[in-house]
């Protein structure tokens, strides 16, 4: 019926073609029908080529659409459900089972449809795993969700006391800040999730409600008070003499600021000229060998007549200038000497080491004073410039200022993070300088031993630190090979000098009026340097190892470098026995 239905139309379409190829037949045909209703007997021959003639183009189209039609639809409707139909037979029987004619297709596919749901929807383990995989996705990214719209603390403190009130633990091994709050994030979306949050929370909420009510109520009760160490008497004193002796000096300097600056016979950048032209002058006048070991600190005497070595073997000794001949020999220390300076009143000296101890000479070797407390190595000392007072750094991560004349400990002065290193005392002696291993210098006031000024901005230790003759000059020297120039009125770095190749052990500014700079590096050389411009003005080359420490002498005329080669090498001017030597105030 279905083809028959279908007929006419393909008739209908190839209609057209017929009549177009059998032109000659339609003469025949359009006769044929006047013949048929007028008369018959002249008719018996045309009526057996009608009907043998209509049907030859008609049984062409209809043949083929039989076979054309089943073929296409009756594989598409059985595809889906073919392959789960195999598998099974496959996996039952153990016998693949396939066959390439209509008939076994149409038997197979009613006999699996009818067995049910199951194997229909059976699926293997493979897509097991991957439906598996995609709904694990699908909730974390759900639980990702509802974590994201979560409302957790910021401050580290506040995520770990989050975490203690759900019972977890605070940290975990290796754990950073961010990924502590995003553990305590989705804990938190997890109970979101099976609706135990709210009650979790409800009742900490209470807890710690009932817990700042009974702090509150002994914050009450008891005073608070800022945190302080009490003083002895003895510490209160020295504070009142270094006030005193602090305006004095600073008086006495502002004066001679203001002669200098009013006075029109004085030609600032003339004396500043002539003070580097004697720098840039400076040559090698003497080497010899200070010890058996590495040397580690120089010192000249107030005077200048004198120079102190220390080295590692624990000795400190004196030299004559110029000639560098030994006079004195300081033993009595048991581990390396670290530091050694001279008085700025007597030739007293004192030296630091590393068996925890400062101890206090004459210059003819005989031991004053031992200053005990520090819990660990010295590193550098100095003397306060009214010379009634000492102070040390040690690497117990703390500074202490001794009285000379008792031997007592004054104070004790933490800050740094790290090991103290350096110390420099203010001309004026109202302040005090240190540098640690913290990367930082401190700025104290002795006067009311507060830290007015913290100097940030080398990025290794700071080794090295010295006040000015000026007052408002600080140096600083780093393991980054960089000095750092600070303006104490602008509380501000004003110049970085990347002075040499490898670290800087110690700088100072010559100590009349700071007109120059000199540093030490373990590059084997010194530096001049200019206080105008910060340009340098001579590279002192001789040592063959690290330089570890340097000084300058009074007049400016003399500058001492000691290294780990074991020797002792003295720098004089050219010009020294030419020129006049500068004026010691």
């Amino acid at each position: 019926m279905e083809a028959e239905e279908e007929n006419p139309a393909s008739t209908l379409a190839e209609e057209p073609t017929a009549m177009v190829d059998d032109s000659q037949m339609l003469p025949a045909v359009a006769a044929a029908t006047p013949v048929a209703t007028i008369a018959a007997t002249p008719v018996p021959i045309v009526q057996p080529v009608v009907p043998s003639l209509a049907p030859p183009p008609i049984i062409p189209s209809i043949a083929p659409i039989p076979a054309v039609i089943p073929a296409i639809p009756r594989p598409l409707a059985p595809l889906p459900v073919r392959p789960p139909v195999l598998k099974a037979s496959v996996s039952q029987n153990g016998e693949a089972r396939a066959s390439d004619s209509d008939s076994d297709r149409d038997d197979l596919v009613p006999a699996k449809a009818t067995e049910g749901s199951s194997a229909t929807y059976e699926i293997s383990e493979e897509s097991r795993q991957v439906r598996e995989r995609q709904e694990k996705a699908m909730r974390d990214l759900l639980m990702k969700r509802r974590a994201a719209a979560l409302a957790v603390p910021t401050n580290d403190m506040a995520v770990r006391n989050r975490l203690r009130r759900l019972g977890e633990p605070i940290t975990l091994f290796g754990e950073r800040e961010m990924e502590r709050r995003d553990r305590l994030r989705m804990l938190m979306a997890k109970l979101d999730a099976e609706g135990q949050l709210e009650k979790l929370m409800k009742a900490h909420e209470e807890e710690e409600a009932a817990s700042s009510a009974k702090k509150e109520e002994v914050e009450e009760e008891t005073l608070q008070y800022p945190f302080f160490t009490e003083g002895t008497q003895e510490l209160l004193q020295a504070r009142m003499h270094i006030a005193k002796f602090s305006i004095l000096r600073a008086d006495e300097r502002l004066q001679r600021a203001r002669r200098k600056r009013d006075d029109p016979d004085e030609d600032l950048d003339a004396e500043i000229d002539w003070a580097l032209k004697q720098a840039g002058s400076f040559i090698l006048d003497c080497s010899e060998i200070g010890d058996d070991r590495p040397l580690s600190g120089c010192s000249f005497s107030n005077d200048g007549t004198l120079l102190a070595t220390c080295s590692l073997t624990g000795v400190a000794k004196i030299w004559t200038m110029p000639q560098l001949k030994k006079v004195a020999v300081l033993k009595g220390h048991t581990e390396r000497a670290t530091d050694v300076v001279f008085s700025p009143l007597n030739n007293n000296l004192a030296t630091a080491s590393a068996d925890r101890t400062a101890r206090l000479w004459n210059n003819e070797g005989s031991l004053l004073r031992t200053f005990e407390g520090h819990l660990d190595r010295l590193a550098r000392i100095s003397f306060h410039p009214s010379g009634r007072y000492l102070g040390t750094t040690s690497f117990d991560q703390t500074w202490r200022l001794w009285d000379i004349e008792s031997g007592s400990e004054l104070l004790l002065q933490e800050g740094h993070s790290r090991s103290v290193y350096g110390i420099s005392f203010h001309p004026d002696g109202s302040l005090a300088a240190s540098s640690g291993l913290d990367a930082l210098a401190r700025v104290w006031d002795l006067r009311t031993g507060r830290s007015i000024l913290a100097l940030e901005g080398h990025v290794k230790p700071v080794l090295g630190v010295n006040f000015s003759p000026n007052g408002y000059y600080l140096a600083t020297g780093s393991e980054d090979n960089t000095c750092r120039i600070w303006d104490l009125r602008k509380k501000k770095c004003i110049y970085i000098i990347p002075a040499h190749s490898n670290l800087i052990s110690q700088v100072k500014f010559e100590p009349q009026e700071g007109y120059y700079l000199v540093t030490a590096s373990y590059d084997m050389t010194a530096k001049v340097w200019s206080s105008r411009d910060f340009k340098p003005v001579k590279t002192l080359s001789g040592h063959e190892a690290k330089v570890t420490s340097l000084d300058i002498v009074a007049d400016g005329q003399y500058i001492a470098t000691v290294a780990h080669d074991r020797t002792i090498k003295l720098w004089s001017s050219s010009d020294h026995g030419k020129d006049q030597a500068m004026d010691v105030d």
